[in-house]
């Protein structure tokens, strides 16, 4: 048989334009990984009942089974849901998402956690395109199960899923600058539709601080999940050159 490359799964928001390209651009040049998606309905970003329910457990678990046809190795839900519905939504998202395909799971959110317990977090700047009672939902998250502190938020005031990939990178820096007059541990960047990621070695370098992207975090534990060194990644952050082991989920 032909040997085939690791494969990691990501299940993407519809409406997603950011996330795919990205992943994409920043697995081409290894070898034994490749990327692999499935879509589900996501067009609205906000605490109302309709764009609450776009999160329910049954269509991301039909598109999960989907990327379980073509055999990958991790299956990862690339959104942020988990940061305004709870950290434990995610966990047993991962844990419907193994039962039904038998595939190790993991999330953007649940990524970011082991992101900064690797590297001693304990407070954080927050950048989001989304609207403040979703940034205070992400803060009060960080702190129920990392403990950390977050100095400052901002946000865009969005809920329209497709705007955030339309955000400018003069908008972004502005709201890095905004947070950087403080000190922190980091910068979280939450949204795998905000293009903040395309410059993040630019932005870390001149405002001092590693940005926790909820895109890279992400990518940096399914290649740990699938036995392969982050570190292989160039150019995308400094969180592939942090602390990290591999591990074997």
């Amino acid at each position: 048989m032909r040997p085939e490359p690791k494969k990691i799964g990501m299940l993407t928001p519809s409406s997603n334009t950011v996330l795919e390209p990205i992943c994409s651009k920043m697995t081409v040049g290894l070898e034994n990984v490749t990327c692999h998606y499935a879509r589900f309905e996501v067009t609205k970003i906000s605490l109302e009942k309709d764009a609450l329910s776009q999160f329910d457990f049954e269509p991301m678990l039909k598109a999960a089974e989907m990327l379980a046809h073509a055999e990958v190795d991790v299956i990862a839900w690339n959104g942020t849901s988990g940061g305004w519905l709870g950290f434990d939504v995610d966990r047993e998202l991962c844990r419907l998402i193994t039962e039904r395909t038998g595939i190790p799971a993991t999330t953007s959110m649940l990524a970011q956690i082991e992101a900064f317990k690797e590297n001693d977090v304990k407070t954080l700047h927050l950048v989001t395109p989304y609207i403040s009672e979703i940034n205070q939902l992400i803060a009060e998250q960080y702190e129920k199960h990392c403990g950390i502190r977050t100095i400052q938020k901002q946000g865009l005031g969005q809920t329209v899923n497709r705007s955030f990939s339309q955000v400018t990178d003069e908008r972004i820096e502005e709201m890095i600058r905004a947070v950087s007059v403080n000190k922190a541990d980091g910068i979280s960047i939450v949204c795998t539709n905000f293009p903040a990621i395309t410059k993040a070695e630019y932005y870390e370098e001149k405002y001092g601080f590693l940005l926790y992207d909820t895109i890279t975090v992400l990518l940096w534990q399914c290649m740990r999940m699938i036995g392969e060194d982050p570190s292989s990644i160039k150019g995308w952050g400094k969180i592939f050159d942090s602390k990290q082991s591999i591990i074997k989920a």
